[in-house]
């Protein structure tokens, strides 16, 4: 098969030298919730944008699992805390065959970390896909918080851009008891450049 990105042969979707130069984040971006929770994420949207267009499709399984890889994989390696702690994937419901925040949550898998999935699901099924802040607010995901024992969580998602969902999603676990540490995302819309 052909690199997605220069069209060189490659075994995989996207080979090793586009994803070293492409691929590998330089920093971590940082936001600030509402509530106070930290949103980190790696990449500027105009970076991956075109990638992140694929979740829909099967592609996308092949294209988040190398985004995933080569961001929070990493990232997980290097966490340390004095406690373990859980990852939830935000509304890990399975569209196109999978589950794009799934497949970001599993590359959290660490010594400190264990990722539990469909822990975190909405209840509406609204697409928030270009729509407004206020639209956002007035159609909340309603999320249900499953029961898991560990109280020191990291919340995952593939893109922040308002920042409404995950916003809903760590005031719902801070309500079931659960200590959000802060949460993780690809990247985030408002670091466009």
């Amino acid at each position: 098969m052909k690199c997605l990105m220069c069209e060189n042969y490659s075994l995989t979707h996207i080979c090793k030298p586009c994803q070293r130069n492409f691929l590998t984040p330089t920093q971590l971006y940082k936001r600030t919730l509402e509530n106070g929770t930290d949103v980190y994420s790696f990449y500027r949207y105009s970076e991956i944008k075109e990638l992140l267009h694929t979740k829909h499709t099967d592609l996308g399984y092949y294209i988040y699992k190398i985004l995933a890889q080569n961001s929070l994989k990493i990232f997980a390696k290097e966490f340390h805390f004095t406690n373990k702690v859980v990852s939830l994937g935000v509304d890990e419901h399975i569209g196109a065959n999978y589950s794009h925040t799934a497949i970001l949550n599993k590359a959290l898998k660490s010594n400190t970390i264990t990722p539990l999935h469909a822990k975190l699901l909405a209840k509406n099924r609204v697409n928030y896909s270009g729509k407004t802040k206020t639209y956002r607010k007035q159609h909340p995901r309603d999320f249900v918080v499953g029961d898991f024992a560990q109280e020191d969580v990291i919340v995952v998602d593939d893109i922040v851009t308002t920042g409404t969902t995950l916003l809903e999603a760590t005031k719902k676990l801070s309500s079931a008891n659960k200590n959000v540490l802060f949460c993780l995302a690809l990247c985030d819309v408002s670091k466009k450049n």
